[in-house]
């Protein structure tokens, strides 16, 4: 059963596990559940995803209730109107706040701008030798895209050398086999934790947080956080 954040007559939202995919996809195959799927059965009413998470990001995931509220909710995100905040485990030790300003490639080549603010929550360092080093450092940041290009904080933090933990697209392959076979955790870390929008129905100001996922959280206490 799906976490339920928010519901009202208009709009849905869950904490979506992580592994866990929005809907049927081609490129997909191996999967047998999805996100709205169960969600429909649920709450034994039709609902469609008004925006997208990867299948390996946890956190919020918003669906609308009927057609005129999910193309107004949609039109929201494309219009970068929606306020979204991430959590994300990334190898090293980061700056305390940071920018990364970085245009990203569409699939037909087309360069899109892309910005993306952090800020370092916390640091952690291992008495686990990695590469060249005698520890292993790690941090917890906080993101902030204020735009919504595809995988955009996986390539961003790829980008600034701080990939995030379990990305085995943009990540790091050797920090993510040693989370493997050290930890037995295959889980990408990242988590959408905070969603605020403006009802398109009543104007009412929404908030939404979610809390960590349990692979999440176990990684959190690994850390000493």
């Amino acid at each position: 059963m799906l976490e339920i954040l928010y519901r009202d007559e208009h709009l849905i939202a869950i904490n979506k596990p992580h592994g866990l995919l929005v809907h049927r996809s081609p490129i997909a195959a191996d999967a047998s559940e999805f996100a709205l799927q169960i969600l429909r059965d649920q709450i034994g009413q039709k609902v469609n995803p008004v925006h997208r998470i990867d299948r390996k990001t946890g956190g919020i995931l918003l669906f609308g209730l009927n057609k005129p509220v999910e193309i107004a909710m949609q039109q929201q995100f494309m219009e970068n109107q929606v306020h979204k905040k991430y959590l994300a485990i990334v190898r090293g030790h980061t700056p305390d706040s940071a920018d990364i300003d970085y245009p990203l490639r569409k699939e037909n080549g087309t360069l899109q701008d892309a910005f993306t603010s952090y800020t370092t929550l916390k640091r952690a360092e291992l008495d686990v030798p990695f590469g060249g080093h005698s520890t292993s450092r790690y941090s917890l940041v906080e993101a902030v895209p204020t735009t919504g290009r595809m995988h955009q904080l996986r390539k961003h933090f790829a980008h600034v050398f701080h990939p995030i933990i379990g990305d085995r697209t943009h990540g790091c392959n050797k920090q993510n086999k040693l989370f493997t076979e050290k930890w037995e955790m295959n889980t990408m870390l990242l988590h959408a934790s905070h969603l605020s929008f403006t009802h398109p129905v009543t104007g009412e100001a929404i908030t939404i947080n979610a809390t960590l996922q349990p692979e999440f959280n176990r990684v959190m206490q690994l850390m000493g956080w």
